[in-house]
């Protein structure tokens, strides 16, 4: 599995995944819209932490600075 998730990438869909969780746990978004963006700030959160994107993969895409 090739890391294909910049450095800028990883920290605005880790940011965006907290800031998603905040707005959830303190019950400004509730029933099926919070577990469907729980949802959504899990898998930004797991892709931003392993670097790794499978949508990136379909669309062949990259924010990795290549040398």
């Amino acid at each position: 599995m090739k890391k294909n998730v910049g450095v800028a990438d990883r920290a605005i869909r880790a940011l965006i995944a907290i800031l998603l969780g905040v707005l959830i746990f303190a019950g400004q978004i509730v029933g099926v819209t919070a577990i469907i963006l729980g949802i959504v700030a899990v898998v930004l959160l797991l892709t931003s932490i392993v670097g790794y994107c499978p949508l990136y993969v379909l669309m062949k895409r990259s924010t990795i600075k290549e040398p």
